[in-house]
């Protein structure tokens, strides 16, 4: 056997292992003797396994910063504490506009809002992504295809009205929504660089113009 496919032989092997030992996890035939280290696991598997590609790096999946760190640790577990700590964090990474002007357009934020693409290996570098909003949300009471993982959005603004403290607070929540909820499923869209300025004042304008379809 020549190095190279010793050294294949060997990397196949450890996919094998760790992928046996995760269905053991998942089966619960796992022991607290066992100690398993469920993350740990999982991360070796997707860097033997992952290559990146385009956007689609595996430093982005790997490499968490503080805040993934806490919320990876501490999971439902966490205390009021760290939850405030993480809170008051991220409030600080947000950064709002600065012309001070947060409506753009709002046909230019339903198609952000409907745009599923992003960060995937087909996409080039630098694209433009969208936010994918009605994966989690109904915006528009004419869209016949949304998901309910967050509230509904529809008449946002007829609810909210139209006032600084609004615009601030809806812009700091698509910048970084883990300013109000730690560890939120909801992605980080300007912290994590998904939209840009321009886009989550679109986004901003779909949500609060009086004339967008979500306040009709």
């Amino acid at each position: 056997m020549t190095p190279q496919h010793s050294s294949v032989k060997g990397v196949f092997m450890k996919k094998i292992i760790i992928t046996l030992f995760i269905s053991l996890i998942v089966t619960g035939c796992v022991t607290a003797s066992m100690k398993p280290d469920y993350a740990n696991a999982m991360l070796e598997l997707l860097k033997t396994d992952f290559v990146s590609k385009g956007p689609a790096t595996v430093e982005r999946i790997v490499n968490q910063d503080n805040v993934q760190n806490l919320c990876s640790v501490y999971n439902k577990s966490r205390s009021e504490e760290v939850s405030e700590r993480i809170k008051a964090s991220q409030l600080k990474t947000v950064k709002f506009p600065i012309d001070e002007n947060y409506i753009g357009n709002w046909e230019e934020g339903e198609k952000i809002a409907q745009n599923g693409r992003g960060f995937q290996s087909s996409d080039p570098l630098g694209g433009v992504n969208g936010g994918n909003c009605y994966a989690c949300h109904r915006i528009t009471k004419n869209e016949i295809s949304y998901g309910d993982i967050g509230p509904s959005l529809y008449n946002y603004g007829k609810k909210y009205g139209n006032n600084e403290k609004v615009y601030k607070y809806t812009w700091a929540k698509i910048y970084n929504s883990q300013a109000f909820t730690a560890c939120s499923d909801m992605p980080r869209f300007g912290h994590a660089g998904i939209l840009n300025e321009k886009q989550i004042k679109d986004v901003m304008a779909l949500l609060l113009d009086p004339k967008s379809p979500t306040n009709q």
